[in-house]
């Protein structure tokens, strides 16, 4: 069973992609509001699969995203994104972002994005 951490400011999209991801049998191994904390989490917590927003308070989801890398080179991240954030999507993959997901959450699309981690 593969352990997620998800980082999302938002508490409504944390609980939609739990619900998701426990449903399908993943471990919610915690959660956090900000890069910051969700770098923190990773660091202590070592999940299979980050679900990482772009768009938080304190640190964004890119700057996690090459902290997490940075920390570990082999880190599955997946990119939680709003509509319209091309540029950063592009970023993102460029420092190793595994896949994307957009809101609002499809679960198929949402598990489609896990399975490539």
């Amino acid at each position: 069973m593969k352990s997620v951490l998800i980082v999302d400011d938002s508490r409504t999209s944390r609980r939609i992609l739990k619900d998701i991801l426990e449903k399908a049998g993943y471990k919610i191994a915690g959660e956090a509001v900000n890069g910051k904390e969700g770098f923190d989490e990773y660091v202590k917590l070592k999940p299979d699969i980050v679900t990482l927003d772009i768009t938080m308070p304190v640190m964004d989801g890119i700057d996690c995203l090459k902290l997490i890398r940075r920390n570990d080179p082999n880190a599955k991240v997946v990119m939680v994104t709003a509509a319209g954030q091309k540029e950063k999507m592009m970023e993102a993959v460029k420092l190793g972002a595994v896949e994307f997901v957009s809101k609002p959450f499809m679960e198929e699309t949402v598990l489609e994005a896990l399975k490539h981690c």
